[in-house]
């Protein structure tokens, strides 16, 4: 593109016209910028949600966990017993032929 010669009172609005275009020249790549990065970030903050649940699964048992499960397990075992009570009792016989 030729350039033009500008009088001195053409100037101001040569550069304005200047700084104009090259606004608009980046407007476009900042915005393909802009979508680039949010599309990172956003990769970014989903892997960190999937390791944090995945963190969540690896860590150890505490002191709540154990008592929670020492309590179901009682409560197992209190079930198991009442199930094992209402059954037929099985004769002696019976017991030492399923070994």
């Amino acid at each position: 593109m030729a350039r033009r010669r500008t009088t001195p009172k053409e100037l101001p609005d040569a550069v304005r016209e200047a700084v104009e275009r090259t606004v608009q020249a980046t407007v476009g790549s900042a915005r393909g910028t802009r979508e680039r990065a949010q599309g990172a970030v956003d990769e970014l903050v989903g892997s960190l949600r999937g390791a944090e649940s995945n963190l969540a699964d690896r860590l150890p048992a505490t002191r709540d966990d154990i008592r929670e499960l020492k309590a179901e397990l009682r409560s197992i075992g209190r079930r198991l017993d009442a199930i094992e009570e209402r059954l037929p009792k099985r004769s002696s016989a019976q017991r030492g032929s399923r070994t």
